[in-house]
């Protein structure tokens, strides 16, 4: 039955998180799993190899989200480029009234000067509508890619493992799906008509200025070499500045994050004024970097206009003499200067769009980061059945465990354990032991190094999420609950669930008296986080979902060890009826706690140092006597 498979992911035993330094408003950032490379926000210069995987990856992301719109991208793009055609037919209509319609209504023929002057009304009015038409499908197209972005950076941030979760702070993962998606809905408001109008305008009147005056032309056409080298300078520098200001806002949204959800911590130890000048500093590197690439776009449309109106007042020059000499009509040079003034408002439009698009483009590339991280858990490619119904019989088989970041510190060394389907284990031992990893590993929110971690004979790697999370059930110390009502929050485990099962599971475990004395029952509002009911009362409100949900097999991770002693005898009564006819593993402290299993398993770095039943262990010595002498010394 065993078998090496996979790769262990992992945290400490006691699951606690690698998140921000409170000093600094920095994390560990993120590491490889699987040979992937996840970024790292806090290097602000990354390596020109790591940068263009980046890109790719980043451009490959685009390419997914636009496929399922691409009808409507060429109706858009359709709608822009008939828009710059008739928007360059204006300057030759003027050109022709002033060449010709002028010159007939003097004559007294006004036809030509009134055809001229229809035609541009005409074009006004069609350059009205079609663009009314592509921003209408060009914001459409907009908000949907960025809503399946959004849908897919939370989805995929479900499916990603306590392994990631534990060394990426969730402030982190709050600025991906903020003010990085905000980045690219700045874009997106100025993508296609910036970029694509704005080349369009570009090859259309170059093209045009080459018909109406080769001599001209060629002037423009030299004044348009600087401008390369400075577009190229641009882009590089402004690259680097935003992804300065993509890496802060990270760090600024992270600090506030933690602050607020430590905010009992922060004015219990009067933290109020290191907090701000934390906040401060980062809020001051925020703008620095952001000032920086303004600086940047500053320098880039000073230096485009500058040469743009130095090749204006050139073309003017040597036009007028050519129009004295009679080698240019007063019409065509009056077309061309109209041109020439809209082939350098592209160009100020496009720098406005590549100062929008480098700050999107570091953006995505944090996102497709995210995004690209596989999850240290992953599906099955061929999954197994459990047996039905499942007994719950757990089987550890030579199970080797070591922590992802670092492999040379093992948890679990070639560790073997049998549980009979209906037997309530419990495990004690001192904090390190081992024991919160071995539940994680029966609730595979990570896979071991090596060897295999069965239900009822099936490798758990083998079995779908959705099987397992339904035969088996994880209650930790903090009983999260979230915002919603009590009944919404009992029924998380099975949502279809009636409102009398959800009541039946409240009074199985002893608590539809206190949630019927709530002033709005069981559709009261918990809050946020269940902060309107105790520790107790929330631990007992986790426990009717574990009735209602009916598992096989139910996890405890110190699901008493916070609560007073009258809340923890009303969550020790309940216990009883949810442990009855299930098999169980019960981490504790409380020995008073481990007094209701079959049996007692006393760790120590990994193994197992003692194995009996409460009563064989306390009648001994060993570890187990030693640390319920101490537990009741501490309770006189």
């Amino acid at each position: 039955m065993s078998t090496d498979r996979g790769t262990a992911g992992g945290t400490t035993e006691t699951g606690s998180n690698a998140n921000t330094d409170a000093n600094t408003g920095g994390d560990t950032g993120s590491e490889a799993w699987r040979g992937v490379a996840v970024e790292d926000d806090d290097v602000d210069v990354v390596s020109s190899s790591t940068g263009v995987r980046l890109q790719r990856r980043a451009r490959a992301l685009v390419g997914e989200l636009v496929t399922p719109h691409r009808r409507s991208v060429v109706l858009a793009v359709v709608l822009l480029v008939l828009d710059n055609a008739v928007m360059l037919a204006g300057p030759l209509l003027v050109a022709r009234a002033i060449d010709v319609g002028v010159p007939a209504a003097i004559e007294g023929r006004l036809a030509p000067l009134a055809w001229a002057i229809a035609g541009y009304a005409a074009t006004g009015l069609a350059s009205a509508g079609l663009r009314a038409s592509f921003l209408v499908v060009s914001g459409r197209v907009g908000q949907d890619l960025l809503l399946d972005l959004r849908r897919r950076v939370f989805a995929h941030g479900q499916r990603l493992s306590l392994d990631f979760h534990e060394s990426f702070t969730s402030g982190r993962l709050i600025a991906r799906l903020t003010s990085d998606v905000e980045a690219l809905n700045d874009l997106l408001e100025k993508g296609l008509d910036g970029l694509l109008g704005a080349l369009l305008s570009l090859v259309g009147i170059s093209v045009l200025l080459f018909v109406l005056d080769p001599v001209l032309a060629g002037i423009v056409l030299a004044g348009f070499v600087p401008l390369l080298f400075l577009t190229r300078w641009f882009q590089r520098s402004s690259r680097a500045s935003y992804r300065r200001t993509r890496t802060t806002v990270a760090r600024l949204i992270v600090h506030f994050v933690e602050t607020m959800n430590g905010i009992r911590a922060v004015q219990a130890f009067r933290r109020e004024e290191r907090s701000e000048a934390i906040m401060d500093g980062l809020g001051t590197a925020y703008r620095d970097a952001n000032i920086e690439a303004f600086v940047t776009v500053a320098w880039y449309v000073g230096w485009l206009r500058t040469v743009g109106n130095t090749t204006l007042a050139v073309v003017l020059l040597v036009g007028a003499l050519r129009v004295a000499d009679g080698a240019l009509a007063l019409g065509s040079l009056t077309a061309f200067l109209l041109y020439l003034r809209r082939f350098y408002d592209p160009l100020d439009e496009l720098a406005q769009f590549f100062n929008a698009y480098q700050s999107a483009a570091a953006a995505l590339e944090k996102i497709a980061s995210v995004l690209d991280t596989p999850p240290g858990v992953e599906e099955p490619l061929t999954p197994v059945a459990l047996p039905s119904p499942v007994r719950g019989t757990l089987e550890f088989d030579r199970v080797h465990f070591a922590y992802r970041r670092a492999a040379d510190r093992t948890v679990l060394p070639e560790f073997s354990l049998h549980v009979p389907a209906g037997q309530t284990i419990a495990l004690v031992g001192a904090t390190g032991a081992g024991k919160s990893t071995l539940a994680k590993l029966a609730a595979r929110f990570y896979d071991p190094t090596s060897g295999t971690v069965a239900l009822d004979r099936v490798d758990l790697r083998d079995v779908t999420d959705a099987d397992l999370r339904t035969a088996l059930v994880m209650i930790t110390q903090e009983a999260f609950l979230f915002s919603g009502s009590v009944a919404d929050n009992i029924a998380m485990g099975r949502p279809s669930a009636s409102r009398a099962a959800i009541v039946a599971a409240a009074d199985a475990v002893g608590a539809r008296e206190f949630v019927e004395s709530l002033p709005e029952g069981f559709d009261t509002d918990v809050r946020k986080r269940g902060g309107r009911l105790s520790a107790g009362q929330r631990q007992l409100v986790s426990l009717a979902r574990v009735v209602l949900a009916d598992p096989a097999v139910v996890l405890l991770d110190e699901a008493t060890s916070s609560l007073d002693l009258p809340s923890e005898r009303a969550v020790q009564a309940a216990l009883e009826t949810v442990l009855a006819g299930r098999t169980a593993l019960i981490i504790a402290h409380r020995l008073s706690t481990v007094l209701i299993a079959d049996r007692v398993l006393v760790m120590a770095e990994g193994r197992i140092v003692q194995d009996g039943s409460p009563t064989q262990l306390l009648a001994g010595v060993g570890e187990f006597a030693d640390l319920h002498a101490a537990w009741r010394s501490s309770l006189v």
